[in-house]
């Protein structure tokens, strides 16, 4: 093994490492790779930067902002209205929100396509008295799944595209994928609605009376008023009432600092802080018969004045929320909008400490205590997903026509190969701009620019590891496993190997590492490289496993209620349906 291959093989072991870690974003861990890389000498400085200019990175941006002029309209709201207009049993509910979820992702962004239907979903949940947590991961896998329909579908099939035109000088067009990743996503969605979410755990089912099902609890404080006073001296009494209503209270704190000493033997005083573990109903309830106040958001809570009607908002932090990566306190939530954190849930697990200051990522539940008159222009500023639906931006009907027929337009001219994609798309958003779908100041809103920058630092890394040999060198080492067997044992090996680290690895790294190490196996193995190429792109998408392997799974799993243990359940017999569907349609389709 060289020198530049053994630096390049740490680096990426190192950078995987950090990324499963999770102590700090993928883009900066990918950056300070692509950095190291630099100074190691085994990227040239002079290229350190040619993935930013690469034509995938572009085009995962292109299509962000155009699928955004699609959600703007009110083309995807007024789809979501329709299906959700009637009831259905769980079974249908899913085999029909996942279709619509599939097909949306084949043409926009797979996160936005589960960030619109979602509160649809959660609504729906509600209206039927069922769980969310039953529905909410069958729409996620779903939404996975119809990034597989199109060139356009997610940045997998994009890498992979770029790939190709590198190695035979022409890329995928637009349908391409479209016959194994159609087979692969129908029959995915079907054993998902049949038999998939019956493998989910039976507590998600658990409902109790009066509940939609299982109720997220936040642990949140309350003020202590002297009007709290008349009624309650000894937090022995406070504690009784407490329970009454389902709500525990866990401890008290007094100048910031909790109270030490057995709990009901405290006495209550003005100003006091009661910690209380309750969902957001019943925290309120208990708020207004105990006559205590919700905190000011101070590290040091005080009574909030109620100076105008208030509501408890619960959100969801997507990954294009303004608040990822900083703190409340930062953003200015009490000033900027006078509004306070209440709770805080991360990975099914409800924070307590210091939560003005913890910093926010994709995925956390936020209990907001926020003014009317403050709710629309909150939403807005932050990016925050509202769960039950209400108060989103205002979309632009009068466009909507517009915008569907300019983005077909677009998608058949790339299919026909008229023009090319990055072209196709750039003429949209000017079409967009020019005609009032989207506004100049919002074209850089709808960029997911943490992907962009992985992608930027990630392709110099994956093209000096195929430069150095280092990709030739895992090739070598996957066909000599497979040394004397068909060359479809080395795909289904590749694609296993492929699934398995996407779902500890954000899926577009996994991609651009296994990428170029398909090409060098087929020409290992003496067959054509199309299969493998598309095989690395199925099997990139498949991260169902965990909640970390693709942003879709994080985000449901506070508002689901999920466990890590809870993905593979439905995960694991998934990825295994992916690789018995997909490996005979890409010998067909791509003949070796």
């Amino acid at each position: 093994m060289t020198y530049p291959q053994m630096v390049l093989f740490t680096l990426l072991a190192v950078m995987m490492a950090l990324m499963f870690w999770g102590r700090w974003r993928y883009d900066l861990v990918a950056f300070a790779g692509l950095m190291a890389a630099v100074l190691l000498g085994v990227v040239p400085a002079e290229h350190a930067f040619d993935g930013f200019g690469n034509p995938t990175t572009l085009i995962v941006a292109l299509v962000l902002i155009a699928t955004a002029g699609l959600v703007r309209s009110g083309a995807v709201a007024r789809l979501t209205q329709v299906i959700a207009g009637r009831e259905r049993g769980t079974t249908g509910h899913i085999l029909t929100f996942g279709m619509v979820g599939g097909v949306l992702s084949g043409f926009m962004n797979n996160i936005a396509a589960l960030a619109m239907l979602m509160p649809v979903d959660l609504h729906a949940a509600r209206k039927a008295r069922r769980a969310a947590g039953l529905t909410l991961m069958p729409l996620a896998f779903a939404t996975i799944l119809g990034g597989m329909l199109t060139l356009i579908g997610t940045p997998p099939n994009l890498i992979v595209s770029g790939f190709r035109a590198d190695v035979l000088g022409e890329p995928y067009r637009m349908f391409d994928f479209l016959p194994v990743g159609g087979a692969v996503a129908a029959t995915g969605i079907a054993f998902i609605a049949l038999i998939g979410w019956r493998l989910l755990p039976a507590r998600l089912a658990e409902t109790g009376p009066g509940q939609d099902g299982p109720q997220r609890r936040y642990l949140g404080t309350l003020v202590v008023t002297p009007a709290s006073l008349d009624g309650l001296r000894v937090l022995s009494d406070a504690r009784a009432e407490a329970l009454k209503q389902g709500v525990r209270i866990i401890a008290i704190q007094r100048h910031g600092q909790d109270v030490p000493g057995k709990l009901d033997d405290q006495r209550i005083e003005d100003g006091d802080a009661l910690v209380l573990r309750a969902d957001p109903a019943a925290l309120d309830a208990f708020r207004s018969t105990q006559k205590l106040a919700f905190p000011d958001g101070r590290n040091e809570p005080r009574a909030r004045p109620d100076a105008e009607e208030q509501h408890l908002v619960e959100c969801l932090v997507p990954a294009a929320s303004e608040l990822i990566g900083r703190s409340v306190q930062s953003f200015g939530l009490m000033n900027r909008h006078d509004s306070v954190l209440i709770g805080l849930r991360r990975r099914g697990v409800a924070l307590r400490d210091a939560l003005p200051r913890q910093v926010l990522e994709s995925g956390d539940m936020v209990l907001l205590l926020v003014p009317d008159s403050r709710a629309e222009e909150l939403l807005q500023a932050t990016g925050l997903l509202r769960i039950d639906g209400g108060i989103l931006p205002v979309n632009r009907e009068r466009h909507m026509r517009r915008a569907i027929a300019l983005f077909a337009l677009a998608v058949l001219a790339t299919s026909l190969g008229s023009v090319s994609l990055p072209i196709a798309l750039g003429c949209v958003i000017v079409a967009y701009v020019l005609s009032g779908v989207l506004s100049v100041s919002e074209l850089y809103n709808h960029v997911d620019w943490p992907v962009i920058v992985l992608l930027g630092a990630m392709i110099p890394l994956g093209l000096a590891l195929d430069q150095t040999g280092g990709t030739a060198l895992i090739a070598s080492g996957l066909a000599a496993l497979t040394q004397g067997y068909p060359a479809w044992l080395a795909l289904i090996l590749l694609m296993g190997a492929t699934m398995m680290l996407s779902d500890v690895l954000n899926n577009n790294a996994t991609t651009i590492i296994a990428a170029p190490v398909s090409i060098r196996l087929a020409e290992q193995l003496q067959v054509q490289p199309d299969a493998f190429l598309m095989g690395v792109a199925v099997a990139a998408s498949c991260a169902f496993l965990t909640p970390i392997g693709h942003q879709n799974n994080t985000v449901i799993l506070g508002p689901g209620n999920y466990r890590f243990s809870d993905y593979w359940r439905m995960g694991l017999p998934l990825e295994l349906i992916v690789l018995a569907v997909s490996v005979p349609l890409l010998l067909i389709v791509w003949p070796l």
